[in-house]
C-alpha cells in the first residue's frame, strides 16, 4: 500500500508535479507583465524633463541669473528618479527568466541598465547644481556664473549622449534583442526591432562622440527610431500578452 501510494505521488501528469511547473510559469508571466508595465513607465517618466522641465535651463545661457529655485528643474530630477527605477526595474524583473538562456548575457544587461541610470544620475545632480547655484549666488560674478552654467549644462548634455545615447544600444539593443530573439519570448520581427536599433543606436552615439555628426542632428534622430519603437511596442506586448507560452515552456524544460 505503501509503495502504490509512493508511485502515484510521482506519477506522470500527477498534480504533485504538474503544479509547480504551472505556478512557475504563471510567476514568470507577471514578471513579463510587470517588465512590460516599467517599460512604459520609462516613456512616461523620460520625455516630459527633456520637452519641457529642464528646457529653459538648457537652452538659456541666462537662466542661472534668475532669481529663486526653479520648481521644473526639480519636478524634471524627480521624474528622472523614477526613470532610474523603472530602468533598473526592467532588467531586475526579466533576469530570472533571461538567465536561464544565458547567465551571461542577462547580466550583461543588468549591468549596462545600471550603467546607463548612472550616467542619468550624473545629469540630474548637474542640473540640481544648476538651480543651487542660481538660488545661492549672492553678488557673484555674472559672466563667471553664466559660465559655471553652462559647464553644468554641458555635463548635463554628456551624460544623456552616453547613456541613453550610447550604452542603450549596447543594453536595450543588442543584449536584449539578441536574447528575445533568441529564446522567442516575444515575436522575432519584434527582437529585430532591437537587434537592428541597437547597432544604429551605437553608430549614432559614436558619430556624435567623434564630432562627425551633431547631438540631435537628423541623422541620430533617425538612427533612434528602431530602438525608440523597440522598446515602447516591448513594454505594450509583455504587458498585453507576456512571453510566448511555448517558448517559456521549452526554456524552462531545456535552460542553458
Amino acid at each position: 500500500m505503501t509503495m502504490t501510494h509512493s508511485a502515484s505521488a510521482v506519477a506522470p501528469g500527477s498534480s504533485a508535479i504538474s503544479e509547480p511547473v504551472s505556478s512557475a510559469a504563471s510567476g514568470e508571466q507577471r514578471l513579463a507583465r510587470l517588465t512590460g508595465l516599467l517599460f512604459l513607465i520609462t516613456y512616461a517618466t523620460s520625455i516630459p524633463p527633456v520637452l519641457t522641465f529642464y528646457v529653459p535651463a538648457l537652452t538659456d545661457p541666462a537662466f542661472i541669473l534668475g532669481e529663486g529655485f526653479d520648481t521644473g528643474i526639480s519636478v524634471g530630477a524627480l521624474l528622472e528618479l523614477m526613470l532610474i527605477t523603472a530602468n533598473v526595474g526592467t532588467a531586475l524583473t526579466v533576469y530570472p527568466v533571461l538567465r536561464k538562456q544565458s547567465e551571461m548575457l542577462s547580466l550583461g544587461y543588468v549591468a549596462a541598465r545600471l550603467v546607463e541610470s548612472g550616467f542619468i544620475a550624473i545629469g540630474i545632480v548637474a542640473l540640481m547644481a544648476l538651480n543651487t547655484l542660481r538660488t545661492n549666488a549672492g553678488d557673484a560674478d555674472p559672466a563667471a556664473l553664466v559660465a559655471s552654467g553652462q559647464t553644468l549644462v554641458a555635463l548635463h548634455d554628456w551624460t544623456f549622449r552616453l547613456g541613453p545615447g550610447v550604452v542603450v544600444g549596447v543594453g536595450n539593443g543588442l543584449l536584449l534583442g539578441y536574447l528575445m530573439w533568441k529564446n522567442r519570448l516575444v515575436p522575432r520581427a519584434l527582437s529585430l526591432l532591437g537587434l537592428i536599433g541597437g547597432p544604429a543606436l551605437l553608430v549614432a552615439g559614436a558619430g556624435v562622440v567623434m564630432g562627425w555628426i551633431e547631438a540631435g542632428s537628423t541623422a541620430q534622430i533617425i538612427a533612434t527610431v528602431p530602438e525608440f519603437f523597440w522598446e515602447l511596442l516591448l513594454g505594450l506586448w509583455l504587458l498585453v500578452k507576456g512571453f510566448d507560452r511555448k517558448a517559456l515552456e521549452s526554456l524552462n524544460e531545456n535552460p542553458a
